[in-house]
């Protein structure tokens, strides 16, 4: 019985770069995880967060909300009824109060005149694709109208109705598009104040 000793000393016949071992683990998967992070980062900067559209401002380190538009539709009473038509047609009613009408003058004593246009944004919850910002042209009575080709898939939307002028007034309403009418009332939050 012979009894050898194992020679450690025995050398690989191949290179060390045809070792399936340093391609799959040394060189194959370092360059998998690089390319998996070129893409994320390529698509992060794809799918980025949109600007908010609001009255939002910075004092500092804390944010605020300007709520002094939405007190002025509040304080004048102000409603309106938006009507989708499936052409793209929008029709914008702005509705003064019944007190407003008989006198002549708003609630604030200015005198009752209807702006000859109006801001219209519609901005949808998710994608910045689907906003539509539009102008609301006067046309007759409190009747207001404008062209906007909206998206056919059902959404929820965040719907506003403003004025720039000295009575800087908005209505805000959010709904799901398309559907044929949406209803703007002032906040109801001002009522306690």
């Amino acid at each position: 019985m012979s009894n050898q000793a194992p020679n450690f000393k025995r050398q690989d016949s191949q290179p060390w770069y045809k070792n399936y071992m340093v391609i799959i683990f040394v060189i194959g998967m370092p360059a998998v995880v690089v390319i998996a992070c070129i893409w994320f980062v390529y698509y992060s900067y794809q799918i980025r967060d949109s600007v908010v559209r609001d009255d939002w401002y910075m004092d500092g380190k804390t944010l605020y909300h300007d709520v002094g538009r939405d007190k002025l539709t509040y304080d004048l009473d102000l409603h309106g009824k938006m009507q989708f038509s499936d052409d793209g047609d929008i029709a914008f009613y702005l509705n003064y109060p019944e007190q407003s009408l008989q006198t002549g003058t708003l609630l604030n004593g200015e005198a009752l005149t209807y702006p000859d246009t109006l801001d219209l944004s519609i901005s949808h919850a998710t994608d910045i694709k689907k906003d539509r910002d539009a102008v609301l042209k006067h046309q007759q009575g409190n009747k207001y109208t404008a062209q906007v080709d909206l998206d056919e898939v059902k959404g929820k939307y965040y719907l506003q109705v403003s004025y720039d002028g000295k009575d800087d007034w908005r209505m805000q309403d959010v709904a799901k598009l398309p559907r044929p009418e949406v209803s703007f009332d002032p906040l109801p939050v001002f009522a306690k104040s």
